[in-house]
């Protein structure tokens, strides 16, 4: 049991739990007793319709929390606390190494958290708010490891957190027991793993904020020829240490504009002219990839697993758990974790979808709901659907508006009908349940394709996702034949892992298997996601193949969040399907000829399926 006295907790009332005037702004709640809480979250982003805004979450927080018939809020927590590690940047303030101009900047960033209060009774409505209501400022990294534990199916496990920086901290690593958790140390500013990485993505010509994943997916092209010059950028010292050579950045001296104003959130170039000395010109956004830029990218990602592997290896010899909670910016980086199991003693790992900063709100919330309230743990997140819902006569209003002629179908027919274009080589958008909480879409808001086909993963990127060609595409698998196609066999619901696909599945799933024969899977049970386990068991039965191509439902934009949305992708992309709820829509006229199956997967699908 944490410390703190015990609440008389009211089933009728609301914990908000708040990311706030930094990128991918959400909200989450937690209502009800803490025998079966709900809980809710939302991204900014999905409303706003703008990637990763920063700002004060005002859409997500009328959405979750507006509604006049809604119980009052108790409580609220934001993943930020001011007065956190105020000596370091009191210190750092007057050695002058920063410029005035964005020391004061900071300043105007804490004045805004501070005014916290104020913005939450302004943006609802009168009454929404209970006596007594409070914001509790919650450290942002203690905020990251309570997103990962307190919601884990752990009852104690070994902590830590990694991202670029919140509160002048880059990582914190833990132990956390029960409702408890206990800070065992943390790297500040300015050395952090996130920050590096964020230079190579700058350097390699990703300017926008979040783009940190193309450098992953690019690394898997390239050679890691420059490791050991990497290993001197960023260096570690084999018990957890991490230190970055500052020659190389400007975030500690320069300084860096950032704007987090209600708008797409920017950053600053945090690499010198040093980094360019020893890597090379920058890449600019528009020039073509070279293998130098590959090479830069592999190496990058070589050196920060091994950084990170170093600093998850002195956890264990620190805490003997066997259990690991990872959370922070950096957890996002599904090829690093996926070597976990390999690299470090670690046997279980669990990371929340929302593992960047937006989860920091669900952070806060369960922080001060377990942590300073005393409550019970009482809540597991199995599956990531925290998002709204809309009816089907919300969707059937919509299509008559717009003049659409759908087909409403049973469930039956819904599932046999989207398999069977699926597995015919048509792109099918999936708009099914409540949103997901997260970057990733996990088969409630997602594009459908035929993993079978080598050429769809060409297709998709040019015809639907208009993005660069190098970028892969993740495989959905029914969990119970995880072991089939993948040589680790740890369920990962959550899509936040890439594991080695079997040599002999390679030429089954040709389509989400990356150039260096991996995948970053997401496991399916029937127990958590019933439709889409059996959408995906409906196309195995027609193809033998256990796995359907997902991507997210989008075309450079946030992922889709209400019915419109997802129509408006559907008829403005080259998408041939699209199954709204239980509406099926298909585009008039002949679909173009699909890309062929390998002659693997042709042959599997020619067996009786009970042969098989």
């Amino acid at each position: 049991m944490a410390t703190g006295s015990r609440v008389a907790y009211n089933s009728r009332r609301v914990i908000l739990g708040l990311n706030v005037f930094h990128g991918d702004s959400s909200v989450a709640t937690i209502r009800g007793d803490w025998r079966a809480p709900e809980v809710a979250g939302i991204e900014e982003e999905r409303l706003r319709r703008v990637k990763h805004w920063a700002g004060f979450p005002e859409q997500a927080l009328r959405a979750l929390a507006g509604g006049a018939a809604d119980p009052p809020i108790r409580a609220a927590a934001v993943g930020r606390k001011p007065s956190a590690q105020l000596f370091r940047k009191v210190l750092h303030a007057l050695s002058g190494a920063a410029p005035l101009a964005k020391v004061l900047d900071r300043v105007r960033n804490v004045a805004r958290v501070r005014s916290l209060e104020e913005r939450i009774r302004a943006a609802l409505p009168p009454g929404r708010l209970a006596p007594g209501f409070g914001v509790v400022p919650v450290e942002h990294h203690r905020a990251h490891l309570a997103s990962a534990f307190l919601c884990s199916p752990f009852e104690r496990a070994a902590l830590c957190s990694v991202d670029g920086f919140g509160d002048f901290v880059s990582t914190m690593r833990g132990i956390g027991e029960g409702s408890r958790i206990r800070v065992l140390d943390s790297t500040p500013f300015p050395h952090s793993p996130g920050i590096f990485y964020l230079a190579v993505t700058q350097y390699l010509g990703f300017p926008k904020y979040g783009d940190e994943y193309k450098v992953m997916g690019l690394a898997a092209t390239g050679e890691p020829r420059l490791l050991p010059r990497m290993r001197e950028v960023i260096r570690h010292d084999g018990r957890g240490r991490i230190r970055l050579d500052l020659a190389c950045f400007r975030h500690h001296d320069e300084g860096v504009a950032m704007t987090w104003d209600d708008c797409e959130p920017k950053i600053g170039p945090v690499f010198s002219d040093e980094f360019l000395r020893r890597f090379g010109p920058a890449r600019m956004p528009d020039d073509p990839l070279e293998d130098r830029h590959r090479e830069v990218a592999a190496s990058a990602q070589a050196a920060y697993e091994e950084a990170f592997h170093d600093l998850l290896r002195d956890l264990h010899a620190r805490t003997k758990e066997r259990r690991l909670c990872l959370a922070g910016g950096c957890a996002l980086n599904s090829v690093a974790n996926g070597k976990i199991f390999e690299k470090t003693p670690f046997t279980d790992v669990f990371i929340q979808p929302a593992a960047g900063d937006a989860g920091t709100a669900l952070g806060a919330a369960l922080w001060l709901r377990h942590c300073v309230e005393g409550l019970p743990r009482d809540w597991v997140m199995a599956r990531a659907d925290l998002g709204p819902e809309y009816a089907p006569a919300e969707i059937r209003a919509l299509l008559e508006s717009r003049g659409e002629k759908a087909q409403e179908l049973s469930r039956a027919d819904l599932l046999a009908t989207v398999a069977g274009a699926v597995a015919a080589g048509k792109v099918v958008g999936w708009f099914q349940g409540r949103m997901e909480w997260g970057p990733r879409a996990l088969g409630h808001r997602s594009i459908l394709a035929d993993p079978r086909r080598p050429g769809m993963k060409d297709l998709l990127n040019e015809r639907i996702k208009r993005r660069e060609t190098f970028r892969p595409f993740a495989p959905s698998i029914l969990l119970e034949r995880l072991a089939d196609y993948f040589v680790i066999d740890h369920p990962d619901p959550f899509m936040l892992k890439v594991y080695p696909v079997r040599p002999a599945a390679q030429a089954l799933v040709p389509a989400t298997t990356h150039v260096d024969g991996t995948g970053r899977l997401q496991t399916v049970s029937r127990d958590e996601d019933p439709l889409y386990h059996d959408l995906i068991a409906e196309f195995e039965r027609l193809t033998g193949v256990p796995v359907v191509l997902n991507t997210s439902f989008n075309e450079n934009e946030p992922i889709v969040c209400r019915p419109e949305e997802a129509l408006d992708c559907f008829l403005r992309t080259r998408m041939d399907a699209l199954a709204l709820g239980p509406f099926w829509l298909e585009k008039p006229g002949a679909a173009p000829e699909p890309p062929p199956l390998t002659p693997e997967a042709a042959r599997l699908a020619r067996e009786p399926a009970a042969a098989r």
